[in-house]
């Protein structure tokens, strides 16, 4: 047997604060609805296939009630040139009392499930705003609030954040001193194609759209797997994406289905046989529609991860027990 390789998954964790600025809550309602019965069970299914997860959550989803989430705001806050980006422009208009009223802003009640009967996975951090590191108008010194924000109010609920993922993978290089400064061992960094590049709302062209799109069904930028030792460089330690979960897509029906769990598995499996790092990753929320088909899919991926565990010796890391081997490989 092959000594065989690391399993990522994070999750980006956010409900509507990660999609205020595309959609409205009434088109989208039932699928963030949904996301407050889909941890439990993507929880449930994650321990039966002893699969660990890192679920970078938004700070805002943190709050007990508006008035919490009022205090730990920052002071300091991004100015962008595209006020919709901010949550803080209307002061939190829509926002109603706590999670009972409102479901699409709050989700402390899941945050303190995984934190208490979940433990194995990783509370991470998907900023305290879904923060935007790419768009024009914000700062350094805005970012670093927005962080100490996210720290702050996540400590105050019992947990410590050590892994992060930029929002809409706006990975900003000059910007992980602060992470270091704060405490942060890990981000999820992007894939080498040209059009995984981190860029901004204006930046993400048509044509780069067409192309991530296309790659997850067929293999156009390769496995996108990694050595974990290559990974070694200046803290925070870079754990890149491989690929992103798609949801099922309606209007391509099983045909594309197969072909995304087949793009999926071979690259898993040319992780495992080469003792390589294959890091997935998705929104709950994308799972609110066509939740079944979506379930099933993922069922099967963890099914062929536990077949490589077993064959190749696969494991289940998290980001943040990536960063940990690194350190330890590093002390060596």
């Amino acid at each position: 047997m092959n000594s065989g390789g690391q399993f990522v998954i994070s999750l980006d964790f956010e409900l509507f604060w990660g999609v205020r600025d595309k959609r409205k809550i009434g088109d989208y309602s039932s699928a963030l609805e949904k996301v407050h019965a889909l941890v439990p069970e993507m929880l449930a299914m994650f321990r039966e296939y002893e699969v660990n997860t890192t679920f970078a959550t938004v700070g805002l989803l943190f709050a007990q009630d508006k008035k919490e989430l009022i205090k730990y705001s920052p002071a300091l806050k991004p100015n962008y040139k595209d006020s919709n980006l901010s949550p803080y422009t209307d002061g939190f208009g829509i926002v109603k009392d706590n999670a009972v009223d409102d479901p699409y802003h709050f989700a402390l009640p899941l945050i303190e499930m995984i934190k208490d009967k979940y433990p194995e996975h990783e509370i991470g951090t998907h900023t305290f705003s879904h923060y935007y590191c790419q768009e024009e108008g914000q700062t350094l010194e805005t970012f670093k609030a927005d962080l100490v924000s996210a720290i702050e109010i996540a400590k105050a609920k019992g947990i410590e954040l050590y892994s992060l993922v930029f929002p809409r993978n706006q990975y900003n290089p000059e910007y992980l001193q602060v992470c270091k400064e704060l405490g942060i061992l890990t981000y999820r960094g992007n894939e080498e194609a040209w059009y995984f590049a981190p860029d901004s709302k204006e930046g993400t062209t048509l044509k780069k759209k067409i192309y991530r799109t296309l790659d997850c069904y067929i293999n156009i930028s390769g496995h996108n797997t990694y050595k974990l030792s290559d990974l070694i460089s200046e803290k925070p330690y870079n754990i890149p994406s491989s690929r992103f979960f798609r949801p099922y897509m309606a209007k391509g029906g099983m045909i594309l289905e197969e072909l995304k769990l087949r793009r999926i598995k071979n690259s898993m499996t040319y992780a495992a046989k080469n003792n390589l790092l294959y890091h997935l990753w998705w929104h709950p929320h994308n799972f609110g529609q066509n939740t079944y088909r979506n379930m099933e899919t993922l069922k099967s991926v963890l099914e062929h991860y536990r077949k490589l565990k077993l064959q190749h010796g696969f494991e289940s890391f998290t980001m943040k027990d990536c960063a940990l081997s690194l350190n330890t490989m590093e002390m060596k």
